[in-house]
């Protein structure tokens, strides 16, 4: 699905689900409260504010990234959202033969900074990459479903989107009232500078770490003055239009679908039409070629990857160092 547009605002349709939100809030702080089983290795929780579109999964990658710099060996737990096929046993990603119907279009995306396992039992998951001997473990979108008991909880927010209207789903964003989220993390990382992600940072009262997405160097420079049409099945597709136009790409075209969208063969037909009438390239986001199986080449679609950098990253480090040697001291 997309995001509503009344989300960003408090108008009458968020008003009249407000009772709805209320109640689906109410039940999503008792989950926050509820008590979980401890993994035997130390556990990182990331999660968003946000029904999607944050950036949980560049700041997996990216503390997945960091952990092995450090001489760790992260991996990295997923629910494997979307996928068809694999049942509900714990399976290790294997990029060489399987695709976003196997383990979903995030895995594939994760499996490439790290060993990743799929799975809805979590404890379980993180049981498997014990004996394939990680010595940490990053679940990407654990926050909410508390399944694990976390050591260290980084929630990410989107600094221009912020926390939407204020309210929770279905009358706003939020997958739990806003303060109890903020309350129930240990950090927060804050993408990007505009105002409602400052507004947030101030109320947390909690150590914040900004950062923001930065595109591969290369593929920016190969999209500089190129005629684009851009398409998009995330939670947020304008934040990917805007860093095309901001490498210079001339967006000739701008198509959006609904998040983690399984294309069909008319979207493929529509965008090939389109590409023609625009005389201009097709480009999209890893994300979404993750989906896209053998249609990338088929369509000579491009992609504009794009990294979570840390404008100072040392408190991030010194927490996952510190996180890491508490719980190997332990009896």
């Amino acid at each position: 699905m997309r995001a509503p547009a009344f989300w960003r605002e408090d108008g009458a349709a968020a008003r009249l689900l407000s009772p709805l939100g209320a109640l689906y809030g109410a039940v999503a702080c008792k989950r926050l409260a509820c008590e979980a089983p401890r993994a035997n290795l130390p556990t990182i929780v990331i999660g968003g504010l946000t029904a999607g579109g944050d950036g949980k999964t560049p700041l997996a990658i990216a503390i997945a990234q960091r952990l092995n710099a450090a001489g760790e060996r992260p991996a990295l737990l997923t629910r494997g959202y979307r996928r068809k096929r694999g049942g509900s046993s714990s399976l290790v990603v294997d990029l060489t033969r399987h695709g976003a119907e196997d383990v979903g279009d995030e895995a594939l995306l994760l499996a490439r900074a790290a060993p990743t396992i799929v799975g809805s039992d979590r404890l379980a998951s993180a049981d498997l990459a014990q004996r394939l001997s990680a010595t940490v473990v990053i679940l990407d979108d654990g926050f909410h479903s508390r399944r694990v008991t976390p050591d260290l909880t980084l929630i990410v927010v989107d600094s221009d989107y912020g926390a939407g209207n204020g309210r929770c789903i279905p009358a706003g964003p939020l997958r739990a009232p806003l303060d109890a989220q903020l309350a129930a993390a240990d950090m927060l990382v804050v993408v990007g500078d505009g105002l409602p992600g400052r507004d947030i940072a101030a109320r947390a009262n909690r150590p914040v770490i900004a950062a923001h997405l930065a595109p591969d160097s290369g593929a920016a420079e190969a999209m500089n003055g190129a005629r684009l049409v851009a398409f998009a099945g995330i939670a947020r597709p304008e934040k990917f239009f805007s860093l095309l136009e901001a490498s210079g790409a001339e967006v000739a075209a701008q198509v959006s679908f609904g998040d983690h969208r399984r294309f069909t063969q008319r979207d493929y037909a529509t965008l090939s039409k389109l590409r023609q009438e625009q005389g201009a390239r097709l480009v999209t986001t890893e994300k979404d070629a993750a989906r896209m199986g053998g249609q990338l080449a088929t369509l000579g679609v491009d992609t504009l990857p794009v990294t979570l950098v840390f404008d100072d990253a040392d408190v991030l480090d010194e927490a996952l160092r510190g996180l890491c040697e508490a719980r190997r001291s332990e009896p």
